[in-house]
């Protein structure tokens, strides 16, 4: 204050008090300080009686958590989903295309089948392995020792170039436009806390956090939505909404942003997601991310340690059926606040300045509406749930990265050693895959629109994993040659179409030469009818090799079928109430599709 002269002194004075300012006050800052001491204590306390409990060390605990209830297991698979691309990127794209991103997102659905269909095989394959698996190991036991090395190699590829680097750039993006904090700062500051965290953390203070962050995520997102159409629609909620509506479908040269499926080649949306295409698309990316990956399947394996099937199948199943209800909800807590966000921008006096044709603007669509929607104090408690957010999805990444790694690398190498050193060699693996995604980062940072770059990765690496686990479960008959053919035959292609769209632009960019011209049709094809076709072309090539390659042995064929006492056990693990909560999810869903269609 003493460089501001009398008129200044009072100005600052006045906007420090001032509980509607737009910028951080003393108070958020105050509030996010013991925010963040009051979280480091729990999770620290938490932490402390889990290793008093557990009396000593074990890599298994560390890395996969043990016997948490049902509701603790829906949040951490709701948080380990919820990272900085959300609070960018979803807000972002619905921004600049509205809805049309939603059906990425409006996968409570996909969950289920997670719960319902996978949980019992990863049971059955716990009980018959005598250890929790990870998804690499189910792949050995039901191909080859080399197919479970690939998967266990693509996924540390995938998490290094589409999870923390990822995370971290539009991390840094977030609280640069939120906090003013110099972009490298935010990035780099947000990779070191959540090493350290995760060293020390383990699976219980990835859980711990995540149990304490998604309820503030939950309110501040819905305070952020509801503040924001109530500004919209000068105090009415309603009203604000359908301003919203309004502005959004005289979007996009008037055929709007406001439905699904664009149908109509004449709309600009329609080269990105042409017709109904787009479903299905988005469908083989979500059966992949919810139903294979280990970085979700891993929040449910940790609950089969010693304890009756039943228990742990129930237990499991519903904090599925919990986390399909948590998933229904970031449209609304970003997507839908993105688009508010776009029609403050053409109302005066809001604050909000936004180019949708300026990917950095729309990019902070989310933190620009907590910036000028939220009173001071309430911004510090919902920066709280943000940055635990960042934390716990960076850190569940982190995590799954030192399990694949140990697990599925460095025990099968050196056996008979301790707990702890295991333990040790997981926090070693995550210092190196932060390396990683810090070295990736300025090369991300040149290959064009974030969300777009995440998605086309996604699309391209899914195909073959849906391809192999769900063949590899539903069929006999595919061999385990077959099953290694498709999983590197289908990310090798995945990948040349990568180096392509590095080279053509996705495809935009005109390629002369008699290669480019014999080749467009690989090159050119929209991303999504791509992912579709190579997810066909796998399947076939998987069919054609079973029919020239040795048949599986009785052990693997084993490990896919049911006994009797199995199928007793599963069905006595859900009542009515399991299925008509699941029926619940399935109707929401569909709700959603009616109302945006």
């Amino acid at each position: 204050l003493h460089l501001c002269d009398r008129r200044q002194r009072q100005m600052c004075i006045r906007d420090s008090m001032n509980w509607n300012s737009t910028e951080f006050i003393w108070l958020d800052w105050l509030v996010l300080a013991v925010g963040v001491i009051a979280i480091v204590w729990a999770v620290y306390r938490a932490i402390k009686k889990d290793h008093e409990r557990m009396k000593g060390a074990d890599s298994q605990d560390y890395l996969f958590g043990k016997g948490e209830p049902w509701y603790i297991i829906g949040a951490a698979i709701f948080a380990a989903n919820i990272g900085s691309e959300h609070l960018v990127g979803l807000a972002g794209t619905g921004a600049k295309d509205g809805v049309g991103m939603a059906h990425w997102e409006m996968q409570g659905w996909m969950i289920l089948i997670l719960g319902w269909l996978f949980v019992p095989f990863y049971q059955l394959l716990n009980n018959k392995m005598g250890k929790i698996i990870t998804m690499p190991d189910f792949l050995k036991f039901r191909y080859t020792q080399r197919t479970g090395s690939w998967l266990s190699i693509i996924t540390l590829i995938a998490y290094v170039l589409t999870k923390v680097s990822v995370t971290a750039f539009t991390g840094g993006i977030f609280f640069e436009y939120l906090l003013g904090l110099p972009f490298w700062w935010g990035a780099l500051g947000l990779i070191f806390i959540t090493a350290v965290f995760t060293v020390f953390g383990g699976m219980k203070g990835v859980m711990t956090l995540s149990a304490i962050q998604t309820p503030i995520l939950i309110i501040g997102s819905f305070l952020v939505l509801f503040l924001g159409l109530s500004m919209l629609g000068d105090g009415s909620i309603s009203e604000g909404w359908s301003q919203m509506m309004a502005a959004c479908n005289a979007a996009h040269n008037g055929f709007g942003t406001t439905h699904m499926f664009h149908t109509d080649p004449a709309d600009p949306m329609y080269p990105q997601f042409p017709g109904y295409v787009v479903f299905l698309g988005a469908s083989i990316i979500g059966f992949w991310y919810w139903c294979t990956d280990q970085h979700i399947v891993q929040r449910v394996l940790g609950q089969t340690k010693g304890e009756d099937n039943r228990k742990v199948m129930a237990r499991a199943r519903r904090g599925t059926i919990a986390a399909g209800y948590f998933k229904l909800l970031p449209v609304f807590m970003f997507l839908i606040p993105g688009m508010v966000a776009f029609a403050l921008s053409q109302k005066t006096g809001s604050n909000i300045v936004m180019d949708i044709t300026n990917t950095h603007d729309t990019d902070g669509a989310f933190a620009m509406m907590v910036k000028n929607i939220l009173p001071a104090g309430v911004k510090g408690i919902v920066t709280i749930g943000f940055i635990c957010a960042l934390v716990a999805s960076l850190a569940a990444f982190f995590n799954s990265c030192a399990t694949l790694f140990t697990e599925d690398f460095y025990k099968p190498m050196k056996k008979g050693m301790s707990e702890s050193h295991y333990v040790m060699v997981g926090r070693i693996a995550t210092v190196v895959v932060v390396l990683l995604g810090l070295a990736w980062m300025p090369i991300m940072m040149n290959m064009g629109n974030l969300y777009s770059y995440l998605q086309d990765i996604q699309s391209l690496i899914a195909p073959a994993m849906v391809a192999v686990f769900t063949l590899g479960i539903f069929s006999k008959r595919i061999t385990p040659k077959a099953g290694e053919w498709g999983l590197i035959g289908g990310f090798l292609i995945g990948m040349v179409r990568l180096l392509t769209n590095v080279i053509t632009d996705s495809g935009k960019a005109v390629m002369d030469g008699a290669f480019w011209e014999y080749t467009s049709w690989f090159w050119q094809t929209n991303w999504l009818i791509f992912e579709v076709w190579l997810l066909v072309f796998i399947v076939i090539l998987m069919y054609v090799v079973s029919m020239f390659t040795a048949k599986p042995t009785s052990e693997q064929i084993a490990a896919i079928t049911f006994t009797g006492d199995y199928k007793k056990a599963i069905r006595e693990s859900w009542n009515m109430w399991d299925v008509i909560a699941t029926l619940g999810v399935v109707v929401l869903c569909a709700l959603f599709y009616a109302y945006f269609w």
